[in-house]
């Protein structure tokens, strides 16, 4: 990295040249209409454009039956986004697979207020569906206009220009099983003033959502014990772990028992386990789906002073609510206290208390590990607000078409213990005294304790993010050539980014949660300076150029271009490329963020301890031995300490990447393209998911961090720069209008991806590791451990019609299999089959003033696919597919 002082050089150097450029240009004037696309400051007829864009209505969404924006993010071809059916942080998109903070995402744009706690990518759910007039998705790499960060693409959701009238709309889904999943939206638009004839509008719209929680036990034969058992995850295979009734050891004997494994443990709370111990009941606490609630509001005001003078000041509020359960509150050892249970205590085994004796104990104190059912499962309640205001002042001034915008964005994001958690100390101290029973459900005392320890309500986190930015734009015609006017756009933008991150004292308290209190403050600002040039150097061959030069307060310069051509020889077949670098600096949190000394969370699949659980298989849990003297429960097939936060020593990424596409149309209302991309970056940002550590703990040895009694601290699991990656692919679409018949008109559209190379190097110079169709050798970071999820194929096919009042649509989403983790005995090995999902919808328009739809979703009622992967709790493929099933879903719109 270049010192501060240079790069400030370079880029006073930069503004100067395109101020030069500018002023000294001759201009003539621009008379026809045209529209700003994604990836462009030069207005232009939206056909002209050369970059790969796919565009979705509004319109579109409803007749697809989506009812929230995570709906569309899964069916995107070009997008592996993770299904955020339990994610705390809401909905975000992955372009390409390569992460969600190397997607743009930007409403009107420019850009939102990111997630408060990441701070490397915007929460969709806040975006009001109801004032989406259409979605603009940028295929190819970095955009020299918006930012160099944008390495994996560019989604711009565009809210409707203007509004008049009033309407009311009410949707519903209902799963056609029993169980929670139903879902209710409502949103309501009003507004006033037409801008054609009155030279203003005001438009507000209001948008509702929830979602009811599905419990794992909704959809029990998705993970019933025989599914598990016959891909190598048998349920029983669990041994000493916490589960109600409690197992426990004693000083002088480190296997667990339990003193009513005899009696099949304790239904429905717990189930026989191996080596005579109960295990927690997954299906009985599990959540398949979490509680979610979406308020949004957005309005917007457009004042039209003249035919070359606009200006529009608009704002958004977006909340969210997510209830996220895990297992119930443990014993877990606090402040270098283990959970034991004294001879003295009535629910001794064989006391006074009614638990069963158990053979050889002689008075010793136990040590248990015990969930404590009493509390139910343990519900967090993450709450977000992001609000937004946007100022745009554009127009015509001496043959410029400029836009002057000011924004700025405010993310909060707040923790709460719900309900089900307690002082971890009061937990063992209950013990101890004899208070709590930790082989049963209490009496009347033990309740009144719990009460007493309880602390339901509290805060636990409070982050907040915000961002503000200035940015001015213009552009005019430079010269005539052959093709056309030549266009030049030149602009410059000042944002700052800020974040702040509490973790309160209150986690020191629920010491089983594996939290600290911790704070972390950051700030960065950035400005830019960036050109494009559009050359029409024939009738045939357009070509554009830009660049980009981005100073950040904390890592310097970096100066990036893009050239794209179109090539159209014939009005029927199309020609298009581009290329681009581009750069990222690691997020404010993955550098800033909160350091703590020791683990903060626990690995999200259950392992075995490589140097205190050896012998076994590299990376499958259960096949180690415990060392003498060690619990086997505490060191094998469970989870593991784990560190996240922050790294100080995390550096930028760098790409480039090049598309080369083509655009024909054999016959009138066929259009045909395809669209070869490629992707490569080095000092890539990633996290490495967790079986990489397993698989080859000799090389990761290091990341293993160890007390002076050999005792795992924690993994350390920090986002670090590993080595490169690599990605390519086509995107290939096709739409045919049939001719009009006397059944109506009927179209067919295809969209789909298909990749042909996604490599990662996890550290420089070292292998490239292929991942296309398999569980990638890097992770999602930001949001989740889980590895990349690369399908070869992905499409979405849609059969659409319609006949006077009438319309219905026919949609499937489609990917390939997949090969499984496999980090099972060998006889389970096997592939995950490929998945298709078909959503059907018929809406009428026939009463006056009143639009009806209904649908099908997952009308043939597919499963998801079924994945030996351990961090699937469930065994089926939970991130990329849904386990709702066949649901039913109708929507009514009223226009007053």
């Amino acid at each position: 990295m270049k010192s501060k002082a240079t790069s400030r050089q370079r880029f006073v150097l930069t503004s100067i040249s395109l101020a030069v450029l500018t002023l000294a240009a001759e201009v003539y004037a621009q008379e026809a209409q045209r529209v700003e696309v994604t990836g462009s400051s030069i207005r232009r007829v939206a056909a002209e454009a050369s970059l790969p864009v796919t565009m979705v209505t509004g319109e579109e969404l409803e007749k697809r039956g989506m009812t929230t924006l995570a709906d569309l993010m899964m069916a995107l071809p070009e997008s592996a986004s993770l299904a955020p059916s339990n994610a705390g942080s809401g909905t975000n998109i992955n372009l390409r697979g390569l992460g969600v903070n190397r997607t743009l995402v930007l409403l009107n744009g420019r850009r939102l207020a990111n997630e408060a706690i990441a701070d490397g990518y915007a929460n969709l759910d806040v975006i009001p569906m109801s004032a989406i007039a259409r979605v603009e998705i940028l295929r190819d790499g970095a955009s020299s206009i918006y930012g160099s960060d944008a390495i994996g693409g560019v989604v711009n959701f565009i809210t409707k220009r203007s509004f008049e009238g009033k309407t009311i709309s009410a949707q519903m889904v209902q799963p056609q099983k029993n169980g929670g999943a139903d879902e209710q939206r409502i949103s309501s638009t009003i507004g006033f003033g037409n801008l054609e004839n009155d030279g203003w509008n005001w438009y507000a719209t209001v948008d509702g959502h929830r979602r009811s929680r599905l419990l794992a036990s909704d959809r029990a034969e998705l993970s019933t014990p025989e599914l598990l058992t016959s891909i190598g995850r048998a349920p029983t295979l669990g041994s000493g772990g916490y589960a109600m009734p409690a197992n426990f050891t004693t000083a002088t004997n480190k296997t667990a028992q339990n003193p009513y494994y005899s009696q099949g443990c304790a239904a429905p709370y717990s189930i026989q386990g191996a080596k005579n111990t109960c295990i927690l009941n997954a299906n009985y606490y599990g959540t398949a789906l979490y509680a979610n609630e979406q308020l949004t509001f957005y309005t917007r005001f457009t004042k039209r002073f003249s035919e070359d003078h606009t200006l529009t000041v608009d704002y958004m509020r977006g909340q969210e609510h997510i209830l996220g359960t895990k297992n119930p509150s443990t014993s877990l050892a606090a402040n270098g206290v283990t959970a034991q249970l004294p001879s003295t205590s009535k629910w001794y085994p064989g006391g006074s208390g009614g638990v069963p004796a158990v053979a050889g104990l002689k008075g010793e104190p136990l040590t248990v590990t015990w969930s404590v059912a009493d509390l139910g499962e343990a519900t967090t309640k993450d709450k977000q607000v992001n609000q937004r205001i946007a100022v745009n002042d554009e127009g015509r001034i001496g043959g410029w078409d400029y836009k002057l915008g000011f924004v700025y964005g405010h993310s909060l994001r707040e923790n709460y213990y719900e309900s089900g958690y307690v002082s971890g100390p009061g937990l063992l101290a209950g013990l101890a005294n004899g208070k709590l029973n930790p082989f049963g459900l209490q009496d009347a005392a033990g309740k009144e304790y719990l009460a007493s320890i309880s602390v339901d309500g509290a805060m636990n986190r409070h982050s907040v993010s915000t961002f503000t930015g200035l940015d001015l734009t213009g552009s005019r015609e430079l010269m005539s050539l052959s093709g056309g006017p030549a266009m030049l756009a030149v602009g410059a933008d000042l944002h700052r980014d800020t974040t702040e991150d509490q973790k309160t004292d209150i986690t020191s308290i629920v010491t089983y949660a594996n939290a600290s209190p911790s704070y972390a403050k950051s700030s960065r600002n950035v400005m830019a300076a960036y050109a494009e040039l559009e050359l029409p150097v024939t009738k045939t061959l357009n070509l554009n150029v830009a660049v980009r030069d981005d100073h950040f307060s904390d890592f310097g310069n970096t100066i990036n271009p893009k050239f794209s051509f179109r090539y159209q020889p014939t009005k029927a077949v199309m020609f298009r490329g581009s290329a681009n670098t581009g750069f990222r600096a690691p997020t404010l949190f993955d550098r800033y963020g909160y350091r703590l000394p020791g683990a903060t969370t626990t690995t999200s699949a259950k392992w075995d301890d490589p140097v205190q659980c050896p012998g076994g298989t590299p990376g499958v849990a259960g096949t180690g031995k415990a060392l003498p003297g060690l619990v086997a429960s505490a060191v094998c097939n469970t989870t593991l300490p784990k560190q996240t936060g922050s790294n100080p020593d995390l550096q930028p990424e760098k790409s480039k990447g090049y598309t080369l596409g083509l655009v024909v149309e054999p016959v009138k209302d066929l259009m045909m393209s395809a669209d070869y991309w490629h992707i490569e970056m080095k000092d890539m940002l990633a996290n490495l998911p967790e079986q990489v550590y397993f698989l080859n703990p000799e090389k990761y040895a290091s990341y293993f961090v160890r007390n002076a009694d050999g005792s795992l601290a924690y993994l350390k699991n920090v986002t670090m720069n590993l080595g490169g990656q690599k990605a390519s692919g086509i995107d290939v679409s096709l739409s045919y209008a049939f001719p009009k018949t006397a059944l109506g008109n009927f179209k067919a559209q295809l969209d789909g991806t298909y990749l042909t190379q996604f490599d990662n190097q996890l550290e420089a110079d070292g292998p490239y590791i292929p991942n296309v169709g398999r569980f990638g050798a890097a992770s999602n970071g930001t949001t989740s451990s889980m590895p990349i999820i690369t399908f070869r194929w992905k499409h979405t096919l849609t059969l659409s019609w319609n006949r006077g009042d009438w319309a219905s649509q026919l949609t499937q989403n489609f990917n390939t299999g997949y090969h499984d983790q496999n980090l099972v005995a060998a006889q389970y090995f096997r592939d995950i089959e490929s998945y298709a999902v078909w959503n059907w919808t018929v809406s009428y328009r026939g009463f006056k003033n009143t639009t009806i739809s209904a649908g099908i979703t997952n009308l043939l009622d597919a499963k998801p696919p079924v994945t030996n992967h351990n961090a699937y709790t469930f065994g089926y493929l939970s991130s990329a597919a849904s386990p709702i099933g066949r649901a039913f879903n109708a929507r009514l719109t009223y226009n007053f």
